[in-house]
């Protein structure tokens, strides 16, 4: 019997053209309607895809969780497809999780460019001067919540 992270795997949303085992499609048809919270319940599940992106110095970032009142932070997933703008916050913290990248993909901090890959991660804490270099997706985990008016520039 498959464990709950062999469930939540194969919940994941597939990349196009990827294709559907039998136990997948099998979970899926019994899970999916267990997916749809109800009054009683607390959690909330996003899916990335369904919610529009927003332009910000990094690329472009799908902002979740940002209505949750008792979740003191959003979760963002970001398409960095060129460099971006160097920047910082006074009193955000985030922390990057390297879903893709290219090989040559790096973060600069405080003017070091440090390379980064998929599966690493990296706590930036406010003051910090950070920008992505090159082309990845991250998860972006920001605490307190977002707030565009705490993006500052040299």
């Amino acid at each position: 019997m498959a464990d709950l992270s062999d469930q939540a795997m194969a919940a994941a949303p597939r990349a196009p053209g990827e294709e559907s085992s039998p136990s997948r499609r099998i979970f899926q048809s019994i899970a999916q309607p267990m997916l749809k919270p109800t009054a009683e319940q607390r959690w909330k599940l996003v899916d990335f895809s369904e919610i529009e992106g927003v332009a910000c110095p990094c690329g472009t970032a799908r902002r979740a969780f940002a209505d949750v009142a008792d979740f003191p932070a959003t979760v963002h997933r970001t398409e960095i497809s060129a460099d971006a703008r160097v920047h910082y916050h006074r009193r955000l913290t985030e922390v990057y999780y390297f879903l893709e990248c290219q090989p040559d993909a790096k973060m600069e901090l405080n003017g070091q460019r440090i390379p980064v890959a998929p599966g690493q991660c990296i706590l930036i804490p406010p003051g910090v001067r950070h920008r992505a270099v090159g082309k990845m997706t991250v998860l972006v985990i920001v605490s307190p919540k977002f707030d565009p008016d705490d993006e500052w520039f040299d």
